[in-house]
């Protein structure tokens, strides 16, 4: 029982760390781009920390049918950091993008 309770905090550690990430991408106002890059990037890693730490928590005590335990990286946490972080990475990119060719263009009236 203290197992499950403890994959379950971990779980939402994780889940902050992602969002403490996503925090520091997209809403540090008055900031610039590279800035929140070389932030989020610091962010980015601290957060694999944690969800790397939760699988391993995830994969104690878990068996699949030939006996092995599973590897930390095919657990739920890791893999929810790491598309949540290809997720915010794509998202992140698209916004510079947009700022840097769009944005200028409706500013010219």
């Amino acid at each position: 029982m203290l197992l499950e309770l403890g994959r379950a905090i971990s779980l939402l550690i994780c889940i902050l760390s992602l969002y403490w990430v996503m925090l520091g991408a997209y809403f540090v106002p008055g900031s610039r781009w590279q800035e929140r890059l070389a932030s989020c990037a610091l962010r980015a890693v601290v957060a694999g920390c944690v969800a790397y730490a939760s699988g391993l928590l995830f994969a104690a005590h878990s068996a699949d049918r030939t006996g092995r335990a599973p590897s930390p990286l095919s657990t739920l946490p890791v893999r929810l950091y790491l598309w949540g972080l290809a997720a915010m990475a794509a998202l992140f990119f698209l916004s510079w993008y947009i700022e840097a060719y769009y944005v200028p263009l409706t500013q010219m009236r």
